[in-house]
C-alpha cells in the first residue's frame, strides 16, 4: 500500500508555493486529508489512489453519523476536492473520485448588518475623556471605513497609511497586498490619535511602526477589539450580535447599497473569489425593488 505521508508532503507544497494559502489555512486543509486518511485506512486499508467515490460517500456517511453539522461537511469536502484536484495535476489519478461528490444543503447564514443610524449610536457610546477613547474611535471607523478584517486592523503600521493618495496598504489572507481607499472620516480619526494619543504611550521597541496600540505600547489584540465592540453595543443597547466582522459586512452591503460595483467590492475585501463576496451583498427585498422600478426601461 502507497504511504498517505508522502502525498500529503506534496499536497501541502502545493498548498503553500502554487495556492499562495496562508498557514492557517495549510493546517485546516491538512487537518481534513488526516480525517480522511484515518477513516480509510482502519475501514479498507487503502492508499489515497485506490480510494472510489464509493469510500468517500462512506466517510461523509460517518461525518454525518457522529453529528458534524452541514456546514463542517462541506469544508470538509472543500479539502478532499482540492487533495484529489492535486492528485489529478500531478498525474497520480486518472480520475478525480471527488468530482461526483455532493456537498450538502447548507443554510447559508448571512451575518448581521448594521445600519448608518446603528453605527453612529455605537459611536457615540466612546468615551472621550480616556486615552483610549480616540484610538477606539480612530480603529472602528477604520473597520467600518475600509472594510478590514480584524487581523488586518491590528497588523496595520504607520507605513502603510498613505493619506496623501487616500489609501492604505494592507496584508490580507495569504499574506497578500492589497490597496484599500481611505475615506475622510477614517482619515480625520486617525490622524487625531496619532499626534494626540499615541505619542503619549510607552512604545515598545518591536512596536514603534504598529499603528493600534494598546496601553503598555504593545499592539492590541483582536481580542480586545472584540471586547471594546461588545461593550459599546451594549451600552447603545443594541441587541444584534456584533463583532469586528460585522463592521467589514456593513462596509460592503452599503456601498452595494450607494452603486458600487460587486467587483469592486470583492477588490476592497480582498477576496480571490466572487462568489466570496456575494455573501456580502445581502440587500433587503425593498431596495431591490426601489432598484428595479427606478433603472428598468419599462419603468422610466
Amino acid at each position: 500500500m502507497s504511504n498517505w505521508l508522502s502525498y500529503k508532503k506534496g499536497y501541502k507544497y502545493y498548498l503553500q508555493i502554487e495556492r499562495s494559502m496562508s498557514d492557517n489555512s495549510v493546517e485546516a486543509y491538512l487537518d481534513d486529508i488526516n480525517k480522511l486518511e484515518q477513516f480509510i485506512t482502519f475501514t479498507y486499508n487503502l492508499s489515497p489512489k485506490q480510494v472510489n467515490l464509493t469510500h468517500l460517500k462512506a466517510f461523509i456517511k460517518n461525518l454525518n453519523e457522529i453529528g458534524l453539522g452541514a456546514t463542517s461537511q462541506a469544508r470538509i469536502i472543500s479539502g478532499i476536492r482540492s487533495f484529489y484536484k492535486y492528485l489529478s495535476l500531478e498525474n497520480e489519478i486518472n480520475f478525480d473520485p471527488s468530482l461526483l461528490l455532493d456537498f450538502p444543503k447548507t443554510m447559508r447564514k448571512l451575518p448581521e448588518t448594521l445600519g448608518v443610524p446603528e453605527i453612529d449610536l455605537i459611536m457615540k457610546q466612546i468615551d472621550y475623556s480616556q486615552k483610549e477613547g480616540q484610538r477606539n474611535r480612530a480603529m472602528l471607523e477604520t473597520l467600518y471605513g475600509c472594510g478590514l478584517r480584524v487581523s488586518e486592523l491590528v497588523d496595520l503600521k504607520i507605513s502603510d497609511l498613505h493619506f496623501k493618495e487616500d489609501y492604505i496598504m494592507v496584508i490580507g489572507k495569504g499574506d497578500k497586498q492589497r490597496m484599500v481607499p481611505i475615506g475622510d472620516f477614517a482619515k480625520k480619526f486617525i490622524t487625531i490619535y496619532l499626534k494626540e494619543i499615541r505619542p503619549l504611550l510607552p512604545v515598545t521597541k518591536a512596536n514603534t511602526d504598529t499603528l493600534f496600540l494598546n496601553r503598555r505600547g504593545g499592539k492590541i489584540s483582536r481580542v480586545m477589539v472584540f471586547l471594546i465592540i461588545k461593550d459599546l453595543v451594549e451600552k447603545a443597547g443594541i441587541k444584534k450580535t456584533i463583532s469586528p466582522h460585522t463592521f467589514r459586512h456593513s462596509f460592503a452591503t452599503h456601498l452595494l447599497e450607494g452603486g458600487a460595483d460587486l467587483r469592486a467590492i470583492q477588490e476592497m475585501l480582498g477576496h480571490q473569489s466572487i462568489t466570496t463576496t456575494e455573501i456580502y451583498t445581502h440587500v433587503d427585498n425593498y431596495y431591490l425593488r426601489e432598484n428595479i422600478i427606478s433603472y428598468h426601461p419599462r419603468n422610466k
